[in-house]
């Protein structure tokens, strides 16, 4: 015979105290669980937001990110006349970029973080043509102008539309905001890439980087079989949506495997203060037991009532877990991108996979927690219990 389901309900009612301490239980781990998780992935759609599928970049061959690389001006122009490049009428959309990191103090703190700047060429709008200037304008060639992406002003001291900076050993004046749609690019300062070479010091038509725009997605393959088997060239060519995919690798790893760890200790907890509850309902309810036993209802029945009983305190920490941690979707955090080892800012991203996720990982905490209580509560002598009526 099925036990009625609202007998589990009733029964959460009555005995709410001990409920309620392995639902927060659940509720916290659930919490931690979603947010390490949606910070991973908050990174990681930052920085894979950066790239777009028509768009290929060229790096020195064996380097593993802009900052180790090294292409000349001779390999700019034959990346320039290789098939697949769009045009802007005769122009090649190729811009030929310079990365170096420079020191600016965090508003929130006053320490000095790392601050990607990029040096581009004056078609470098055209070439990522999702990124808009947004206040101000863009930099003159030739100039030490500066434009910085959205999240810069208000990231750090100094960065503001107007003001007038120094690092490198130059003078710099803000002149542009651009957004960049959320990318890593909100968090880079941009500049005139000959002007960044002189001001470094760095030899003279010597890039780190090459960004071509391509006619279409599918044009990569002719680009780069064009590039890959000239002679003159020892580069590596990927589609720039792919690098910076892998460039996110490293650093949600991490946060997966810290959030991962943090959740298990937390988790461990849990469901020891599930089994706990559990526990003391099988023994106050021992009569109750024996006497659904006694009108009929099997061990089965009795095992799959405590298990409901489990669930539904879990589910209710879950559904609590996730109603805590949504109010994190959107807020924006930073951290340093140890591919770059400059300071990225990025915004957790809190998705219904990830609160999906949430209520399974607390249903599996109430599963473990309610069978061993629910296995005991079935295997007690009903005459014994009877006797203690």
């Amino acid at each position: 015979m099925p036990i009625p389901v609202v007998y589990n309900f009733r029964s959460v009612r009555a005995r709410w105290p001990s409920a309620i301490v392995a639902v927060l239980g659940i509720a916290g781990t659930v919490g931690v669980f979603i947010a390490m998780l949606s910070l991973a992935m908050g990174f990681k759609a930052t920085l894979v937001s950066s790239g777009t599928a028509d768009n290929a970049l060229v790096i020195r061959a064996g380097a593993t990110s802009e900052m180790m690389g090294a292409v000349t001006l001779d390999e700019v122009k034959i990346i320039q006349d290789a098939p697949g490049v769009a045009r802007n009428g005769s122009a090649p959309l190729v811009s030929p970029e310079v990365v170096v990191i420079a020191p600016f103090p965090l508003r929130a703190t006053g320490t000095d973080a790392n601050v990607q700047v990029r040096g581009v060429s004056g078609n470098a709008l055209l070439v990522r043509d999702k990124i808009k200037i947004v206040q101000g304008r863009f930099f003159q060639p030739g100039l030490s102008e500066l434009v910085v992406g959205r999240n810069v002003p208000d990231t750090y001291n100094g960065l503001n539309l107007g003001n007038t900076v120094t690092f490198g050993g130059g003078k710099w004046t803000v002149v542009g905001i651009f957004d960049a749609g959320g990318s890593a690019f909100d968090s880079e300062v941009w500049c005139d890439s000959r002007v960044l070479d002189q001001v470094y010091k760095y030899p003279e038509n010597i890039f780190q980087s090459a960004t071509a725009h391509l006619t279409s997605p599918a044009a990569l393959q002719e680009f780069k079989d064009s590039i890959t088997a000239d002679p003159r060239m020892n580069v590596d060519v990927s589609r720039e949506i792919d690098y910076y995919a892998k460039q996110s690798t490293r650093m949600t790893t991490l946060i997966t495997i810290l959030g991962g760890v943090v959740a298990s200790i937390m988790a461990f907890g849990a469901i020891f203060g599930a089994l706990n509850t559990m526990y003391s309902a099988v023994a106050e309810r021992s009569r109750e037991i024996a006497t659904m036993r006694a009108i009929g209802f099997g061990a089965p029945s009795v095992i799959i009532s405590f298990l409901i009983e489990a669930l539904l305190i879990s589910f209710i920490g879950g559904l609590l877990g996730c109603l805590a941690v949504l109010p994190l979707n959107g807020l924006t955090t930073g951290a340093m991108n140890w591919q770059t080892f400059s300071h990225l800012a990025f915004a957790f991203r809190v998705t219904p996979l990830l609160l999906a996720m949430g209520i399974i990982f607390a249903l599996a905490m109430g599963l473990i927690g309610g069978v061993p209580p629910a296995v005991r509560a079935a295997s007690r002598p009903v005459a014994q219990s009877l006797r203690e009526l």
